[in-house]
């Protein structure tokens, strides 16, 4: 029993030495001295294994714990990188994590000046800049943006694009016009949300045998699919599954 908390001051005053020794941020010295056990596993796995493994899991692993431990690092890079350069691939990245984190006011803030000069009607920008005014619930701007996107980039295609219209015709209770969006998106998106959300319209609006059948399509297409489908779109198969039930 006496040896636990030893080799724990051990192991401690090791990764201390390594932080010193190899030039790593200085904070891990006070992770490790001030949580022994949560910022030793921390260091291992942010510092240490990426070394000692190498790969895309490794990376993996060392980007979700960085995550953990500072979940607003990318978001200040990105605002940062604004004020230094102002450049459009900059306010993108920033635009996009705010909206990760639902900062739709900000983010359209940010996407609005954006679109300016060459990049007026920048496509990209458009799209993000409806997906944060949906996500404020101004939906006629967002459906306004879809439109000026669709008007200026004709050869633009994003089935985000499309899926974000039909649900904006949808929020707004066009749903005549929305059943047709969602219709001819569905079978060719990639993922089940699309043909998910149309089901569920089709049953909105009463037409329950036609409902039922494009559920029961998409669910008995899952099971044929591949696993890694099956788990990417897990949460879509098992609502179609509750609707059926």
């Amino acid at each position: 029993m006496y040896l636990i908390p030893i080799l724990s001051i051990l192991v401690q005053a090791g990764l201390i030495v390594h932080v010193i020794k190899t030039g790593r941020n200085m904070l891990w010295i006070w992770a490790i001295a001030l949580l022994p056990l949560v910022g030793s596993l921390a260091y291992a796995a942010v510092e240490l294994l990426p070394e000692l493994m190498g790969g895309r899991t490794a990376r993996r692993a060392r980007s979700g714990v960085r995550h953990m431990l500072d979940p607003d690092r990318e978001l200040r890079r990105a605002s940062a990188e604004v004020e230094i350069s102002g450049n459009v691939d900059a306010r993108r990245r920033l635009a996009e994590e705010l909206l990760g984190r639902s900062h739709f006011d900000e983010a359209i803030a940010v996407y609005q000046g954006g679109l300016r000069g060459i990049f007026e009607h920048d496509p990209t920008l458009l799209l993000g800049l409806a997906q944060a005014q949906f996500g404020r619930q101004d939906f006629d701007a967002a459906r306004a943006a879809l439109e000026r996107l669709t008007l200026h980039n004709p050869d633009f295609k994003s089935p985000d694009a499309q899926l974000l219209y039909a649900r904006t015709l949808e929020a707004q209770d066009a749903l005549e016009e929305a059943e047709r969006t969602y219709a001819a998106l569905a079978p060719g998106y990639p993922g089940a949300e699309a043909r998910l959300r149309y089901g569920l319209l089709l049953k909105r609006r009463g037409n329950l045998a036609e409902a039922r059948r494009v559920l029961k399509d998409l669910l008995d297409g899952a099971r044929l699919g591949p696993a890694h489908y099956r788990k990417a779109q897990a949460e879509w198969l098992e609502r179609a599954r509750r609707e059926l039930s």
